[in-house]
């Protein structure tokens, strides 16, 4: 058992190049065969979708560019981001693939649903209304298509090995900026029904349900993505007229995050899931305040047009900046690639100490 530790220990030790920059695959696939990952499934909004949205009739969708423009061979995907998201850099690092493809893709292969893929939605939400604004796939019909990726699974490796790579599976849980940003401050149906304090007890009782809900399909290892520093968006800064991050929007932040991770404990205890927790609060707030540790300069505007109102059709056709990488948003609301790079780094130690500890 000491030896074993020891080899862990060394593997576990090569995730934390992710934060800049690099990482040893090598040794994290061999973290990834001693507790035998099968594969990664996700679910969410914007944060985790790599282009759902470009199949289905909604507004929603980043398949153009500037986004895209530092994806592989520079062609946009679908993804809001100049390349790839946090969940591609997951699965890289666990060894499965550089990209993972979303669920509704028209081309999807074998490889790609035994080593997992995407059904996340952008301006998805745990309230469904949230996604019904936008016409996207709330929660409940991305486990639905859950649902139909287990029957493909079963086609192509039988029933048992199936069931067996879903128990072995890492399910990554990213959303609920847009049920705040997109629903209860702009939309007037929840305010008149909840104050902002019973939205984000029902939103946490949202979260929950979908995740019994997970569990009852056979999901035991989840990693659920906080919602970031909301005040620290540059669309945020600018409506509110303010320099420097709204620590109101912040503050709404942190005490959401601090009653999903109420509704986590429960889950962990009650259900006996293994369930990771990724601060992307504390992640962006941290690179705001300390940029020069990640190699970052600009924090306070996006790299798309103006930086300070653009996203999604907006963006469309702009001028960007010459290094991304030197950002920490792309556009007015959604991360660089580099950042998303960072909360990986983040998301790979909460596997490392949450679900594999």
């Amino acid at each position: 058992m000491a030896r074993r530790a020891v080899v862990l220990a060394l593997a576990l030790a090569a995730v934390m190049p992710l934060l800049s920059g690099g990482v040893d695959t090598q040794q994290v696939r061999l973290l990834a065969a001693k507790f035998n990952v099968t594969c990664v499934l996700v679910f969410g909004d914007s944060s985790v979708d790599p282009g759902n949205n470009n199949y289905i009739a909604t507004p929603m969708k980043g398949n153009f560019l500037p986004y895209g423009k530092d994806f592989f061979r520079g062609r946009p995907t679908g993804r809001f981001s100049n390349g790839r998201l946090a969940t591609d850099f997951i699965a890289e690092a666990l060894g499965y693939t550089k990209a993972i493809r979303p669920f509704l893709h028209k081309r999807l292969r074998p490889v790609d649903i035994l080593h997992g893929v995407s059904f996340a939605s952008a301006a998805s939400g745990y309230d469904e209304l949230t996604a019904n604004l936008s016409n996207v796939l709330p929660l409940s019909q991305q486990l639905e298509y859950f649902r139909e990726y287990k029957m493909r699974l079963r086609q192509i490796a039988g029933a048992r090995k199936a069931e067996n790579i879903i128990k072995n599976a890492v399910a990554v849980l990213s959303m609920g900026t847009n049920d705040f940003l997109q629903n209860y401050y702009l939309e007037p149906i929840r305010p008149k029904q909840y104050t902002l304090e019973e939205y984000q007890n029902y939103l946490a009782s949202c979260m929950f349900d979908d995740v019994k809900t997970m569990h009852s399909l056979g999901i035991t290892r989840l990693v659920v993505v906080g919602v970031p520093a909301l005040g620290c968006m540059p669309l945020v800064k600018t409506l509110m007229n303010q320099a420097t991050c709204v620590e109101k929007y912040n503050n709404l932040s942190s005490s959401f995050n601090s009653k999903l991770n109420v509704k986590l404990d429960i889950a962990r205890k009650e259900l006996g899931m293994k369930v990771g927790y990724v601060d992307a609060y504390g992640t962006v707030r941290d690179a705001v305040n300390n940029p020069e540790k990640y190699g970052l300069i600009e924090t306070s505007k996006g790299c798309c047009g103006t930086g300070t109102v653009e996203y999604g059709d907006t963006c469309k056709g702009m001028s960007t900046c010459a290094n991304a990488s030197k950002y920490i948003f792309w556009d007015a609301v959604h991360p660089t690639e580099r950042m998303y790079e960072i909360i990986a780094g983040e998301a790979v130690d909460c596997l490392r100490k949450q679900l594999m500890g």
